[in-house]
C-alpha cells in the first residue's frame, strides 16, 4: 500500500499536502510497520490484526543530537494557518484543551496535538510518546516550530538518538483518528492496556459520597456515617464511599514520629507529612465496633465541622499575611502572630469537644479500627457496596517517613523538570518541594503496596483512590529517571491490586500526564478527567465560584479525547447545594460514568440529587462517556465569547446531547494560570442538530443513525419536536453556567404509518437512561422502564391500550403527540417497571 507521508527536503508531507515545513535535517520519520512486528506479546489478537490492518496510517519521528544529553530538545518543523486542538499540562498533575493555528501557539508539556488539513478532509494527531528510559512532550517554538522535548529525568541517564519518540496518525475521522492512535501506541509500547481490555470497577454505574469538601483533614467515624444517614433518610441509598484525606497514620517533620499529626483542617496542612505507620490514623484507629449503631452514639455537630472549616480559611489567610509581613519586615507581625495563637486555640477547643464526645461508652466491643467502622457502615446502609480509601502514590503527600516502618524510605529532595516552568503556581508543589519526599526504595514497590492494601482490605475496604501520582517525577534523579522509577511503582502497584482489589478497585487522581498513561494503566480502569471541583473561586476573586465550573468541564470533556481511550473518565464530585450545583448535575447526568457528592453533612439539594440517582443508589447511565461534537473540537468554549460547549453520548433509545454554556474563564498565556473573563461570561446562542452525535462511533447506536426521523426532546425546556437529518438545526439560547439536555430518539413506525418514540422519565436529567430495553411489533411497543416518575413517549396516534405490568391503565395522550403515565418506584422489583402499548 502507498505510503500517505513523505519526509523530503524539509517538509512533512501528508497525502501530497505539507504539515510541517522546515523540518530539520536530523528528523527521522519511520513507517509504523518498519518499528513495530506483528508478533507483539501480550496483546489480543483481534487487536493485533486491527492496529496492522491500519498500520500504513501511521509512523514514528524520531532525531539524533550530536552530544548525549538527559534532556534534549528538537524542532519537527513549523506549521501557520492550520487549526489544531491540543491537551497541555497546566500542573503537574493536570492537562486541559488548548486550540490555535500555529506551532508557536502550542503550550508546554503539550500531550498531543490534532491538525485539521480540509484540503484533504482528514485530521493528523502527533504523539509524544515513550522510549527506552526518556518520556516526551510538546512546546511551542518561534517561528511556527513545534518542539519535541525528551527527557529523562535524571543527569545520569542521556542519550542522544530517538527512532520512534512521537507517534503519528492520519484518519478521516477525529474520533476514529484516536482511538487507532492510541490502539497503535499500546501495540508498539505494550506497557498499558486500552480501556476495552479491561474491567471497570463495580462503582462506575453507581452514585457515591466522597468525604473530601465535606470535611478535609476533619474526617472522623462519626463524619462518615452521618454522612450516608442523610442519605438514606431522604430515600437514596449511596451505593459507595470515598474516604478521603484525613484518614491515614502521618507525622510531621519535628514532631514525635510515633504520634499522629493532630487537628489538621484544610488541604495543604497535611503536605509536608508522611505515613509513620501503613494502616489508619488513631482517631479511625481508637473507633470501637457498635459505637455509632447504639442508639445512644455521639451527636454529631454539623455545625462544628462548619465552623472548623471556616476557622481553617481565616488561619490559612493570617498565614498568608504573616509571610507577606515577614518579607516586608512589618510592624504588624506581632499582632498577627498574636491572632494565629488565639485562632489556633479556637481550632483546639473544637478538636477537643469532639474528642470528649466520642469517648466509647462500653467496655465490652472487641473488634476495633477501620474493619469495626466498615462492618459497622455496612450493618446500617446495607446497599453500601464499595469502601474507598484515598491514598498518594508515595504513601501520603511527603511519602513514608524513614524508620518508622519495615520500609526502606529515604527523604529525597524534588527537583522539577524546566518543562513544567509554564505552568501553574500550585500549592501542591510548593508544599511537595519545601517538604521533599520520604520515599520508599523502588525495590520495595511491590512490598510497600501491599502491605498497605492487604491490611486495607482485611479491614474491610474494597478500593483506593490514588492521588498525586505524577510527584514521582520529581525525586527520580537516582533512581534511573522518571520512566524506570515509575515502572517499578505502577508495577508494584499493579500486582497489589490484582491480589487485593479484584484487579479493578482502583480510581486514579492526580495522573494526567503521558508518563502515567503509557506506564501505569495496565489495572488501572478509571481516572479522573478533569481538575479538582473547587467549592470556591481563587481568592480575591469573588466570580470564580461560577467560571470555575464551566472549567471543569471542558477540562473533562477534552481530555476524554485521549484518556478515554485508556480509562474510563470519571467527572469528580461536586456539592449539589453549590450555586452551580445543577450546572455540574447536567453534565455529571450523560458523563458516563459514577455520579458522587462531596456535601456537607445536613446541606443538601435533595431535589437536584433525585434527577440524577434511584432510589436504590443505580444511575440513568449513559451508554458509554461523552465527546466534544466535532464542532465544538477546534473552538474555545472558554473565552472565544461565541462557542457552547456540546458534548456527544448515547443511551439505550437513541443519542443525547448536552449544551453547556461555560463561557467566561481560560487560560491566560502571559500569567500562566486560568482566570476568570468577566466579559466573556454572558447568555449565548447556539444549534443543536442530530447530525452532531457520531452514530457510527458506537456498534449498538449504528442503526439509530439511520433513522428517517426523529423525536428531539429537551430537558430543561420540555420541549418535543420532530428533526430529520435533513431539517434545520434547532436554535437555543443559554445562560451563563446553565445547561440544556437534548434527546434525539429514532422514530419507529407501527402498523405501517404510526410513528412512536419511547423518551424514559422526563423528571431525570438523563430521561433515556430510564429505558432498559425496547421491544417492538406490528401494532405493539414493549418497554422496560428504571425509575418512578413521568414518563414520555411519542405518538402519532392514542393507542388504543396501555398495560402496566400486566395490568391495563389509564394514560394521557395529546394532539401534538405527547404520550403520558405515571410510574411508581417499586421496590420488590427493583423500581423497574414493564409497559405493553398496544395500537
Amino acid at each position: 500500500m502507498a505510503s500517505l507521508f513523505d519526509l523530503s527536503e524539509g517538509n512533512f508531507i501528508v497525502k501530497g499536502v505539507p504539515l510541517f515545513r522546515d523540518v530539520p535535517q536530523n528528523i527521522s520519520f519511520s513507517p509504523f510497520s518498519s518499528i513495530c512486528k506483528p508478533s507483539e506479546p501480550n496483546v489480543p489478537p483481534s487487536l493485533l490484526q486491527r492496529v496492522f490492518s491500519l498500520s500504513h496510517k501511521g509512523g514514528f519521528f524520531g532525531f539524533s543530537n550530536e552530544i548525549p544529553s538527559d534532556r534534549l530538545m528538537n524542532s519537527l518543523g513549523s506549521f501557520t494557518g492550520k487549526n489544531f486542538l491540543s491537551v497541555f499540562r497546566f500542573k503537574t498533575w493536570w492537562s486541559s484543551q488548548w486550540v490555535g493555528n500555529s506551532g508557536s501557539d502550542l503550550q508546554m508539556e503539550t500531550q498531543w496535538l490534532l491538525i485539521e488539513i480540509p484540503k484533504i478532509k482528514s485530521y493528523v494527531v502527533i504523539i509524544p510518546i515513550i522510549e527506552k528510559s526518556f518520556r516526551s512532550a510538546l512546546h511551542p517554538g518561534s517561528d511556527g516550530h513545534v518542539m519535541i522535548c525528551a527527557e529523562s529525568g535524571s543527569t545520569k541517564v542521556k542519550a542522544l538518538n530517538f527512532n520512534a519518540i512521537a507517534y503519528v496518525h492520519l484518519s478521516e475521522n477525529p474520533y476514529n483518528l484516536m482511538k487507532e492512535a492510541y490502539s497503535a501506541i499500546r501495540v508498539h509500547l505494550n506497557t498499558f492496556k486500552l480501556l476495552e481490555e479491561k474491567v471497570l470497577p463495580n462503582i462506575v454505574d453507581k452514585f457515591g459520597w466522597c468525604t473530601w469538601d465535606a470535611f478535609y483533614l476533619t474526617v472522623d467515624p462519626s463524619g462518615i456515617y452521618h454522612g450516608l444517614d442523610d442519605f438514606s433518610k431522604a430515600g437514596i441509598e449511596p451505593r459507595f464511599v470515598i474516604i478521603d484525606d484525613g484518614w491515614q497514620s502521618i507525622s510531621l517533620d519535628g514532631c514525635d514520629p510515633k504520634e499522629n499529626a493532630k487537628n489538621l483542617i484544610l488541604g495543604g496542612e497535611q503536605m509536608g507529612g508522611r505515613l509513620n505507620r501503613l494502616n489508619e490514623g488513631d482517631k479511625f484507629k481508637k473507633y470501637e465496633s457498635g459505637l455509632l449503631l447504639n442508639p445512644n452514639s455521639p451527636p454529631f455537630n454539623a455545625k462544628r465541622i462548619k465552623d472548623l472549616i471556616s476557622k481553617g480559611n481565616q488561619h490559612k489567610l493570617l498565614r498568608k499575611q504573616r509571610d507577606e509581613a515577614v518579607l516586608s519586615k512589618s510592624s504588624d507581625l506581632a499582632e498577627i502572630d498574636s491572632n494565629i495563637k488565639k485562632l489556633k486555640e479556637e481550632i483546639d477547643v473544637l478538636f477537643g469537644v469532639e474528642e470528649c464526645n466520642n469517648v466509647p461508652k462500653s467496655e465490652c466491643r472487641t473488634l476495633n479500627g477501620m474493619k469495626a467502622l466498615t462492618r459497622d457502615l455496612r450493618i446500617k446502609f446495607k446497599g453500601l457496596d464499595d469502601v474507598y480509601v484515598w491514598h498518594a502514590l508515595v504513601g501520603a503527600w511527603g511519602g513514608v517517613r524513614p524508620e518508622t516502618t519495615h520500609l526502606k524510605s529515604k527523604i529525597v529532595p524534588c527537583k522539577l523538570s524546566p518543562g513544567l516552568d509554564g505552568t501553574m503556581l500550585d500549592l501542591a508543589v510548593v508544599k511537595i518541594v519545601e517538604g521533599s519526599i520520604g520515599l520508599v526504595h523502588p525495590d520495595q514497590a511491590t512490598d510497600f503496596y501491599d502491605s498497605m492494601h492487604s491490611n486495607l482490605a482485611h479491614s474491610g475496604i474494597t478500593g483506593v483512590k490514588v492521588d498525586v501520582i505524577h510527584s514521582l517525577e520529581y525525586v527520580c534523579e537516582e533512581y534511573g529517571g522518571r520512566v524506570d522509577l515509575a515502572k517499578a511503582y505502577y508495577e508494584g502497584l499493579t500486582k497489589s491490586i490484582v491480589k487485593n482489589f479484584n484487579g479493578n478497585g482502583i480510581m486514579a487522581s492526580m495522573q494526567q500526564c503521558n508518563d502515567f498513561f503509557f506506564l501505569g494503566t495496565k489495572q488501572v480502569a478509571m481516572g479522573r478527567a478533569g481538575d479538582d471541583f473547587w467549592v470556591k473561586g481563587p481568592e480575591g476573586d469573588p466570580t470564580g465560584e461560577y467560571w470555575l465550573q464551566g472549567l471543569h468541564m471542558i477540562h473533562c470533556s477534552y481530555n476524554s479525547l485521549w484518556m478515554g481511550q485508556i480509562i474510563q473518565p470519571d467527572w469528580d464530585m461536586f456539592q449539589s447545594n453549590h450555586v452551580c450545583g445543577k450546572f455540574h448535575a447536567g453534565s455529571r447526568a450523560i458523563c458516563g460514568g459514577p455520579i458522587y457528592l462531596s456535601d456537607h453533612v445536613g446541606f443538601h439539594d435533595f431535589d437536584l440529587i433525585k434527577k440524577l440517582v434511584f432510589p436504590d443508589g443505580t444511575i440513568p447511565k449513559c451508554v458509554q462517556f461523552p465527546f466534544p461534537t466535532r464542532d465544538c473540537l477546534f473552538k474555545n468554549p472558554l473565552f472565544d465569547h461565541t462557542t457552547v460547549l456540546k458534548i456527544w453520548n448515547f443511551n439505550k433509545n437513541g443519542g443525547v446531547i448536552g449544551a453547556f454554556n461555560c463561557q467566561g474563564a481560560g487560560w491566560d498565556t502571559k500569567l500562566h494560570k486560568f482566570r476568570g473573563f468577566p466579559e466573556c461570561y454572558k447568555t449565548m446562542t447556539g444549534s443543536v442538530h442530530v447530525t452532531d452525535i457520531e452514530w457510527d462511533q458506537n456498534k449498538e447506536a449504528t442503526d439509530f443513525g439511520k433513522a428517517e426521523e426523529y423525536v428531539v426532546y429537551s430537558n430543561q425546556g420540555e420541549k418535543l419536536c420532530l428533526m430529520t437529518p435533513k431539517s434545520d438545526p434547532i436554535k437555543f439560547i443559554i445562560q451563563p453556567s446553565t445547561f440544556e439536555i437534548y434527546n434525539f430518539v429514532p422514530i419507529t413506525k407501527l402498523g405501517g404509518n404510526i410513528k412512536f418514540a419511547s423518551i424514559g422519565l422526563t423528571n431525570m436529567f438523563n430521561s433515556g437512561g430510564t429505558i432498559l430495553n425496547m421491544e417492538y411489533t406490528e401494532r405493539c411497543a414493549k418497554i422496560r422502564v428504571k425509575g418512578g416518575g413521568n414518563f414520555l413517549a411519542y405518538s402519532s396516534e392514542s393507542p388504543k391500550k396501555f398495560e402496566l405490568n400486566g395490568s391495563k391503565v389509564t394514560f394521557e395522550w395529546l394532539s401534538d403527540g405527547k404520550l403520558f403515565i405515571n410510574l411508581s418506584w417499586i421496590e420488590e422489583a427493583g423500581g423497574v417497571s414493564d409497559l405493553i402499548i398496544f395500537f
